[in-house]
């Protein structure tokens, strides 16, 4: 089946009722079967839908299978965020003297995870320019268990090699875990490069409704057990109310990635050609240094870019881009990205409180940079506003 029929039909033979729609299981617990064997695999086989709701849901059940099938993978576990599939996965993989490779530009949880939490626990972290291939080459240690990317990166939209890196991690022992939120499967898929393990913020392009969090990880079966297993003890169970809502957001995932790929690239095309921006960063422009490989990876180019506003100075670009931002009516100023409505934020000003100077320059940004995520509004609305916002400096 293709994609949009699997978005709509994977999974089912998890609603046992006879619901069209899958009802929410707001329960904590299930009844046991009356035979005890039946009861001991409830409550020690992973993931059982049916036990207790820090185990499984038969909603989260359904979630996985369908996410799972998108990113082709054995299985998937959902989790309460995106940050809890990233440090659960994680810690599934590494212990106390272990080494990881990650990327300069990160999602700023995931730096802070990385930079901070790991190093109390005794486990080192070199990050890369995940732009240089040989970067990665030249990071491997004796003690390299994991090499974790993202890509497109949060915010500066840099791109990985894929496929150099998930045969690098073949051909080393390394495990590779990749953050997929920026593409979402629609436009990318990972396994398909050689990639083990694929994460998503489900709270993103997955649930598009700015209405939930929850996060997703997808891998072999073993993996996931792995991981299923460190959830049970760290508890970063998904509610089955976000669960429901979850599944109800995947059934129009093609639609709605379709139509913010479109309109972002439409939208970068015109800010491209406008004097007022110097710079716009998206992977589907020609003029985007990584164009080639985004090609190569990415069957859209997603609703993400990141523009950087002219001025005479930093303080001027400073001064002009919130002058944008605080002018803008359909764009909110508000954090997240890939729901149905347009965000815009300003990453120095988000992240100021997590990255020092030196991080942010490292990572690409700078004070005139706005990060975009494109929804699904007419493209004629989305740029009529961006127009009027930018003859306001």
């Amino acid at each position: 089946m293709q994609t949009e029929t699997n978005l709509i039909h994977i999974g089912t033979e998890f609603n046992k009722t006879k619901a069209v729609v899958t009802p929410i299981f707001q329960t904590s617990t299930y009844l046991a079967d009356e035979d005890p064997q039946e009861y001991i695999t409830a409550a020690t086989e992973p993931k059982h839908p049916e036990f207790y709701h820090r185990h499984g849901n038969p909603t989260n059940s359904q979630v996985a299978a369908i996410v799972a099938k998108l990113e082709k993978t054995e299985d998937a576990l959902v989790l309460a965020t995106g940050m809890a599939a990233i440090s659960t996965a994680v810690l599934a993989v590494v212990n106390a003297g272990d080494h990881i490779i990650a990327q300069n530009a990160h999602y700023s949880g995931a730096t802070l995870f990385l930079k901070e939490f790991l190093s109390d626990y005794g486990v080192e972290v070199t990050h890369v320019d995940q732009t240089n291939n040989q970067s990665f080459v030249d990071a491997i240690q004796p003690n390299t268990k994991l090499i974790y990317i993202e890509t497109p990166s949060n915010p500066n939209l840099d791109i990985t090699d894929l496929e150099f890196v998930g045969q690098l991690g073949k051909e080393r022992g390394i495990l590779t875990i990749v953050d997929n939120t920026f593409a979402s499967p629609i436009n990318q898929v990972p396994a398909d490069f050689g990639i083990d393990v694929i994460l998503h913020s489900a709270t993103k392009y997955l649930g598009g409704h700015s209405d939930l969090t929850a996060g997703i990880v997808c891998g072999s079966k073993d993996f996931i057990q792995k991981v299923w297993r460190r959830s049970i003890i760290l508890g970063a169970s998904l509610s089955p109310f976000d669960s429901w809502l979850l599944l109800r957001g995947l059934k129009t995932l093609s639609l709605r990635v379709n139509q913010i790929n479109s309109n972002a690239l439409a939208l970068s095309e015109w800010l491209e050609k406008n004097p007022a921006i110097k710079k716009v960063s998206y992977t589907g422009l020609k003029s985007h240094p990584q164009h080639g490989l985004a090609k190569k990876q990415l069957k859209g180019h997603t609703g993400m870019l990141c523009i950087e506003v002219a001025g005479k100075d930093e303080t001027d670009e400073f001064k002009n881009a919130q002058t944008i931002l605080n002018n803008l009516k359909l764009f909110a100023n508000a954090a997240s990205l890939g729901g149905v409505e347009s965000l815009v934020v300003h990453p120095a000003s988000m992240w100021g409180s997590h990255h020092s100077s030196s991080q942010k320059k490292v990572s690409g940004i700078t004070l005139g940079m706005l990060r975009i995520s494109v929804g699904i509004e007419h493209i004629d609305d989305i740029i009529a506003d961006w127009e009027q916002a930018i003859e306001k400096i």
